[in-house]
């Protein structure tokens, strides 16, 4: 349901407007029209900033929580009172520690460089190079590439074999032109470069520990600190959402209440004598929304706003495409088995995972039951066709299974084709309903007529020919009945789909039979269309069906040759890989297929326009110590 808005005029003076924003603030109440769009100040992009250095520390607190083990010797963190101070010494940590990461690397890569040499120092091979006059040179080269000659031209002594590659230095007073790589090695020694490795590493130890330490105890103090960031952006923003009117002496501003939350802003507006009015919204206006449904269509909400929010004209049809989605759902998956378990990860969700994943697991828990029931319907469990068991207790039931080995074709068909139909059909039909109530709304009974004689033609025709081609006989006064509410339908389809051109009756009489002509074309063909776009729910469901199968053949098969012991294991290898596929396609089928009958064929039945802007009134968001 879309909650009833009132639009809020405010002309408030200078004076008053500091006041007024703050009082809002605190009410929570006011969805604040922008009527400077795209405008932006300095105080602005500043909060903005602010609440991005908080996003990120708080990311990083949460990213090292799950990553480092806390040390109980750890040394620990001094406590901070101000949120900006605590934010400036993590956002200090991460520097540090960001520089640690940048000076190890260079200190690994400087005692790679020296390890194949071994310990010595450097100034000691410049005091040789200047007793002996000569130089000192490094090299490398593959083993297989080392010259002996070379100890006698350059008195080259090989120091270390080490990966392939041969490492020796040569004396001389030039440096030699040889095939070999020349080195140029670090002052420090080798142990220098491990103790200052070790030093680091416990320095960031000790930043990662602090990390923990905060996140443990003083997180909801940048929790308070995100909060107000928050708030001064809102504040911030909301400074710019006014106009300056009468040469700037007032200030105009516009807000958005709910209906049922006026009556404290009102009191407000009244005790502190602010001029205001207060109407209803025209239809032009581009009112806010904010939909409230049941525990059970709330669940569904997040696909409903994966399309679009409905503006303030549409109707919320959550309520009406939840149960739908849910049969859909469970017909493309079309396996009991499967059904079993998403129930079992949604129920698992639903009682042990965090805050935000419950109502995915209520919904998955949804979902997965009427999987199953839709698996048993058609007489599918992980790929086994149960209706062709001889298992006793399925004898009774093998007559009611809606497939060809039970209820058998309908009209020359399968039955979940025909049913596939017959559910896009209601489908479609109640979309066509939720037009007309929409036009009722918006216009009045008037413009609804042409759409509910849609629905009554289409129903009584459906009656009329269905019934007597199913093999049911319809009492000949009846027959007349649903013949006139087709002929009294005929007059709205081309007399009356548009009451408003009526102001000029001719040409309203022409405009409306050729409309009526024009949508007798475009249901003739839409409807078809529409209908047909359904048998995918079939088609989906038949083919997981089919390809879980194909894998337990495959188990079967391929293994039947193999002993005992050997065969138990490849089969479950073969199962749990078959199935895992088979699961994870028809789980992408039973969620894109659905949202696009939903989003296609409903919503356009429906009327549906989306492109709704969601309520988001100007509130206080302060923690609460």
């Amino acid at each position: 349901m879309i909650e009833k808005m009132k639009k809020f005029t405010f002309l408030l003076t200078h004076r008053e407007y500091e006041g007024f924003l703050g009082q809002i603030q605190e009410l929570g109440v006011v969805h604040v029209e922008e009527l400077q769009q795209g405008a932006t100040s300095q105080e602005l992009q500043q909060s903005m900033d602010l609440v991005s250095r908080y996003q990120a520390v708080l990311q990083k607190l949460d990213s090292a929580a799950k990553t480092y083990m806390p040390d109980e010797k750890a040394q620990a963190a001094s406590p901070f009172t101000v949120p900006n101070e605590l934010l400036a010494h993590v956002e200090a940590l991460q520097a540090e520690e960001n520089k640690l990461l940048h000076d190890m690397d260079s200190t690994r890569k400087n005692i790679a460089r020296l390890e194949p040499w071994g310990e010595f120092s450097m100034p000691a091979i410049r005091r040789i190079e200047e007793a002996a006059n000569l130089r000192v040179h490094f090299f490398r080269c593959g083993n297989k590439a080392f010259r002996q000659e070379w100890a006698t031209e350059f008195f080259a002594i090989p120091v270390n074999e080490f990966e392939k590659s041969t490492f020796f230095l040569t004396f001389s007073q030039e440096c030699p032109d040889i095939s070999a790589e020349q080195i140029f090695l670090p002052q420090e020694p080798l142990s220098h470069y491990q103790q200052l490795l070790k030093q680091q590493q416990g320095r960031l130890d000790a930043v990662r520990q602090e990390y923990l330490q905060i996140n443990d105890r003083q997180h909801a103090l940048l929790d308070e600190g995100l909060a107000d960031a928050r708030n001064e952006v809102s504040l911030s923003h909301v400074h710019l959402c006014h106009e300056d009117v009468a040469g700037n002496a007032l200030r105009l501003m516009i807000g958005w209440v709910r209906a049922d939350s006026t009556a404290p802003l009102v009191d407000y507006l009244e005790q502190a004598h602010i001029f205001y009015e207060m109407e209803n919204p025209a239809f032009e206006d581009d009112v806010p929304v904010q939909i409230t449904n049941n525990s059970y269509s709330r669940l569904f909400e997040p696909i409903l706003k994966m399309y679009s929010l409905p503006n303030y004209n549409d109707l919320d049809p959550t309520t009406f495409f939840a149960p739908f989605f849910m049969l859909f759902f469970g017909l493309c998956m079309g396996d009991g088995g499967y059904g079993l378990l998403i129930l079992l990860i949604g129920l698992y969700l639903a009682f042990k995972g965090s805050a935000d994943m419950k109502a995915y697991g209520r919904l998955a828990a949804w979902l997965g039951g009427t999987t199953i029931i839709c698996g048993l319907a058609t007489g599918t469990v992980f790929g086994v066709d149960i209706s062709q068991l001889e298992w006793s207790f399925i004898q009774p039931l093998k007559p009611y299974f809606l497939n060809d080995n039970g209820v058998g074709p309908i009209f020359g068909y399968s039955p979940m084709m025909v049913i596939s139909v017959i559910i896009g059909l209601v489908q479609v039909l109640l979309g066509m309903i939720l037009k007309g109530c929409k036009a009722v709304k918006n216009y009045g009974w008037p413009y609804a007529v042409g759409t509910f004689s849609w629905v009554a033609a289409l129903v009584a025709a459906i009656v009329l020919y269905g019934l007597p081609f199913c093999g049911v006989a319809l009492p000949q006064a009846f027959q007349y009945v649903l013949l006139g509410i087709i002929a009294l339908s005929s007059v709205g389809i081309f007399l009356y789909n548009d009451p408003a051109s009526y102001k000029r009756p001719v040409l309203g009489l022409l405009g409306n039979i050729g409309s009526g002509a024009w949508a007798t074309y475009g249901m003739a063909t839409g409807l078809l269309g529409d209908l047909l776009s359904y048998i995918r729910l079939f088609a989906l469901g038949l083919t997981g069906g089919v390809l879980g199968g194909v894998f337990n053949s495959l188990a079967m098969d391929m293994t039947s040759s193999m002993p005992l012991v050997a065969r138990i294991p490849v089969m479950v290898i073969i199962l749990l890989a078959g199935h895992g596929i088979t699961f994870a396609l028809s789980m992408i089928s039973a969620f894109v297929h659905p949202m696009r009958l939903t989003f296609v064929e409903f919503f356009k039945n429906a009327d549906f326009e989306g492109g709704g802007k969601a309520y988001d009134p100007f509130r206080n968001l302060k923690i609460k110590k």
